[in-house]
């Protein structure tokens, strides 16, 4: 089970209602197999944050979701709601590409939504598949 931890549990909540596309225990899912609720993680890519930024994504998307003042890619509460509208930035731009919207919208976040347009759907990357079947698979157990 995908655990979320107490403090997230309201952030996740309504976050998710900024992007109904995406129910919240799919953002829950997303977010653990993302960091596992570690607000410190970097990648080796160099993604950073519990919502796994890239920089150049964080400048374009990231917001300030509790309202201070600052847009922190490791403030976990902005980096949570910036991967909400993320989500739905992504749901517009593979909105005509065939298959399983949800399936699109993760891919997207994951592979680019470049890649989800080029390849008309979840592209063939074995990480990017198993990241899609491990969020959806998960999200049917998320404790909040």
């Amino acid at each position: 089970a995908v655990v979320v931890p107490e403090e997230y549990r309201p952030v996740i909540h309504d976050a998710a209602k900024t992007c109904p596309a995406v129910p919240a225990r799919v953002l829950a899912a997303q977010i653990a197999a993302e960091s596992g609720w570690d607000p410190n993680a970097v990648s080796a890519a160099g993604a950073r944050g519990i919502a796994q930024f890239m920089p150049e994504v964080w400048s374009q998307y990231g917001i300030d979701g509790n309202n201070d003042g600052k847009i922190d890619v490791l403030d976990p509460v902005d980096a949570i709601y910036s991967a909400a509208a993320l989500n739905c930035v992504n749901k517009d731009l593979v909105s005509d590409v065939p298959g399983n919207r949800l399936e699109n919208i993760l891919a997207a976040y994951n592979a680019g939504y470049n890649m989800v347009i080029k390849y008309d759907g979840v592209p063939p990357f074995p990480a990017t598949k198993a990241y899609v079947d491990k969020i959806l698979a998960n999200s049917k157990n998320v404790v909040m």
